[in-house]
């Protein structure tokens, strides 16, 4: 079958994949509500089955105080298992659908998650539905819906490691970069510094104690040049605190501090600088925590020859579709820093992440689809 036929196949449908996208941007499942993402994740299920049918295995691994993660495997017609990655968790609260409905203006939708990432589910759901009603030939396809993905998948990262291991290839359906597909991400780390310091009176007696506050006011400037942009390493201290009164010598403070790296051998100068960090007055003292919340994604030959089957099959439909590397990190890092095979941002066209113009493009939909579709049948023949 032609690329043109499973093309017409999605053009066609592309009235019922708005509508499945109104239904799944509808659904709030912000990624601090345990009650909504549980509500959330059992109204996707029921719709996989109307969509797909019943898979051929189902697990449900319970999130804890997390989103649910929902794993099913929909039996291929040809050797293999392609992992294929989505997350049903928005950055948006309870209750921004009353101020910011689901809405369409010509080619345009926009909506709370539509963008990042449920039209991306809505994609991968319908490549599966596209290629069964054409019996077309395509791997099982093992596809993990994670509640945790905006808060760093503390649930999901595991069982994405263990499903990525046997997998041909892991598909990750995050949005894309202007049509572009994400190949390069940035690691992320996420770390607290506090300082303790030595509480005393202002006025009375300002010796007697040690501000923390100006001690981590010190720190900050150092923690500020750890960052090497010629290497892609950036340093943001996004948050501080610190202080009870302004008549009082601050016995504490803190600071929130967002790293990302383009290099895996980055992390462990970054530790060793935070390790480094000490207070210029020894009645004071500083303490580190925090974690790397992803490894950075970079290119290896798996994930390129993956890259260089897309392109083709978006050549052989007559549109150009190129490479980025971006800050943001998904989950597709996870599957990267084992070296396996992965490609990201095969779902929507649009923009505005986390922001109010979130929004999608409806032009794009149909060949987003049809690109899926045709890499899972490529992978069939390997």
């Amino acid at each position: 079958m032609s690329e043109l036929t499973i093309q017409g196949w999605t053009e066609r449908a592309l009235a019922d994949m708005t509508a499945d996208l109104r239904t799944l941007v509808e659904l709030e499942t912000p990624s601090d509500d345990k009650t909504l993402l549980g509500a959330g994740i059992a109204a996707i299920e029921r719709w996989l089955a109307e969509r797909l049918g019943e898979p051929g295995e189902r697990r449900l691994h319970d999130g804890g105080k997390y989103g649910d993660a929902l794993e099913v495997a929909y039996p291929g017609t040809a050797p293999g298992t392609v992992l294929v990655l989505c997350h049903y968790d928005t950055v948006w609260p309870e209750g921004t659908l009353t101020e910011w409905p689901f809405t369409v203006e010509g080619d345009r939708v926009s909506g709370p998650g539509a963008f990042d990432m449920k039209l991306g589910l809505v994609q991968a759901v319908w490549a599966l539905r596209c290629l069964s009603e054409l019996g077309m030939p395509r791997p099982t396809v093992r596809l993990l819906l994670n509640g945790d993905e905006e808060i760093g998948s503390p649930v999901a990262r595991p069982l994405i490691e263990r499903l990525s291991e046997d997998a041909r290839a892991t598909l990750v359906c995050e949005a894309s970069a202007d049509g572009d597909l994400k190949t390069v991400r940035k690691g992320v780390g996420l770390f607290e510094v506090t300082v303790t310091g030595v509480e005393s009176h202002a006025g009375l007696d300002p010796d007697a104690g040690v501000s923390a506050i100006h001690e981590l006011a010190r720190l900050v400037g150092q923690i500020a040049t750890f960052g090497d942009r010629e290497r892609g390493t950036t340093v943001n201290v996004g948050l501080i605190e610190g202080g009870t009164g302004c008549n009082v010598v601050a016995g504490s403070a803190t600071c929130g501090i967002d790293v990302r790296v383009s290099e895996p051998d980055e992390m462990a100068r970054i530790d060793a600088a935070f390790a480094a960090l000490r207070t210029s007055d020894g009645r004071a003292s500083v303490t580190v925590e925090g974690e790397w919340n992803r490894p950075p994604m970079v290119r290896n030959p798996g994930s390129d020859e993956l890259f260089e089957i897309a392109e083709s099959i978006a050549a052989e439909a007559g549109w150009e579709l190129g490479q980025v590397g971006v800050g943001g990190a998904s989950d597709g890092n996870f599957v990267s820093a084992f070296g396996r095979p992965v490609l990201d941002g095969l779902g929507a066209v649009g923009g505005g992440a986390h922001a109010r113009h979130e929004h999608v493009l409806l032009d794009h939909v149909p060949g987003r689809t049809a690109l899926i579709a045709e890499l899972l049948m490529a992978l069939a023949d390997r």
